[in-house]
């Protein structure tokens, strides 16, 4: 915390040093969650019982803009409430830098940013900021952007290492070792079209030890339909190249249709369709799409079984069919949200073959308003599993499945100046 002070203080004599057309926004925000976790993410055992437990995250925002010029940094701490004693003299995860990047405005419609960033694109299916994680995502990366009134670009690389080495070293982070991308948007009157190149490098060692390179593409576009009452979206991704010499054959389509029944009310539909692998399938082929960087809890149900984590990759994949209702009123937000899983692939066990229905979940949620910088959000999630899905994630699915949360967040600017 000493650091971290010295930090701050550094910040502010340097702007307060000189102030010519300077903009600076410093802001907090503490985010403490209570969940009870009774069969989240997976199938409870039978015998096991839930668990409750209160994380936090706790941020530091500082914004600067001079002229054609702009810095972030953001510093956070995420904890568990309790995961130190109260006379530690360390924290547990201690303070982490989020964001830490500058950017240049080149013209009027070019700049450039470097440093750690959040790379968040149309519905984040591919690359997202995963906020709902207490740690969230951001990326080491120089990313280069076009943009007009109707058009946008993205241009991003990124090369990484574990740390500053003298000669040819093992990449042991679970991470790309490299990563290039090109993100074009088009606002085409109620029309949205987006197209997302994203080429990913992983490091491994053959079988002569050889450190190599495999890159993996994820591609496709994403569209979008809006008129004062409807909201939609479509789109398809395919998945090739190679990973770990294997490889890479996969897909993602998906449609939402959503229509405004009333100022508060609105009604949607959609269905998403992940590929997958049959569990018999002995080829070497990667079958199952991974939506590789996205901002998984929003999709496929909120208790987090597929995709969140690393959870149900490589396997038999997903179709996931549901309704969504929202209702807002005053400062008040309710959403009512149900799912039908289904195997994308087929389920075969060696006496039998599987019905492709995984479950039924229920998401509930709501949120208030309680101050310009105070909400208040919370829910309720159960999930009704079938034999299949016990097959595929173990445990019990005739026991309860379900999750409860509240999260309050408060987010105050502590200081602004402009001159």
């Amino acid at each position: 915390m000493k650091k971290l002070r010295m930090v701050i203080l550094l910040i502010l004599g340097a702007i307060s040093a000189d102030i010519q057309a300077q903009e600076l926004d410093v802001n907090l925000q503490i985010r403490p969650l209570f969940e009870y976790r009774n069969g989240y993410k997976t199938l409870i055992q039978e015998g096991q019982e839930g668990t409750s437990q209160i994380s936090q995250r706790s941020r530091l925002n500082f914004n600067y803009k001079q002229d054609q010029f702009t810095v972030k940094l953001t510093f956070q701490n995420t904890r568990t409430w309790g995961d130190v004693t109260p006379t530690a003299t360390a924290d547990k995860n201690g303070v982490a830098v989020f964001e830490a990047w500058a950017q240049y405005d080149l013209t009027e419609k070019w700049s450039a940013r470097m440093g750690r960033q959040v790379l968040s694109y149309d519905n984040q299916r591919i690359l997202g900021e995963q906020d709902w994680a207490q740690q969230a995502q951001s990326h080491d990366a120089l990313t280069v952007s076009f943009h007009t009134e109707k058009q946008k670009l993205d241009l991003g690389v990124a090369y990484n290492s574990d740390a500053e080495n003298t000669f040819q070293t093992p990449y042991t982070i679970a991470n790309y070792k490299a990563m290039q991308y090109a993100w074009y948007h088009a606002n085409l009157d109620k029309f949205g079209l987006s197209f997302l190149l994203l080429n990913t490098g992983y490091e491994y060692a053959n079988i002569d030890k050889k450190l190599l390179v495999d890159y993996k593409q994820n591609f496709g576009p994403y569209l979008t339909y809006k008129t004062a009452k409807i909201d939609s979206n479509f789109w398809v991704y395919g998945q090739t190249g190679k990973s770990t010499d294997r490889q890479v054959s996969a897909w993602n389509i998906a449609a939402n249709f959503g229509y405004n029944i009333t100022e508060s009310f609105k009604a949607g539909l959609g269905y998403e369709f992940l590929s997958g692998k049959n569990t018999n399938d002995a080829s070497n082929v990667i079958k199952s799409f991974n939506p590789i960087f996205g901002t998984n809890h929003a999709f496929n149900g909120y208790m987090d079984y597929f995709y969140v984590g690393g959870g149900h990759l490589n396997n038999v994949g997903l179709q996931d069919a549901f309704i969504k209702l929202n209702y807002n009123v005053n400062k008040w937000q309710f959403a009512l949200m149900p799912h039908i899983f289904l195997s994308a692939a087929d389920v075969i066990t060696p006496v039998e073959k599987l019905d492709s229905y995984l479950g039924t979940e229920v998401d509930f949620t709501a949120g208030f308003n309680f101050k310009k910088e105070i909400t208040l959000t919370g829910g309720y999630s159960q999930m009704f599993g079938s034999k299949t899905l016990e097959f595929i994630k173990g445990g019990d699915a005739s026991h309860t499945n379900n999750w409860a949360w509240l999260m309050i967040s408060v987010n105050p600017r502590i200081f602004t100046l402009k001159k």
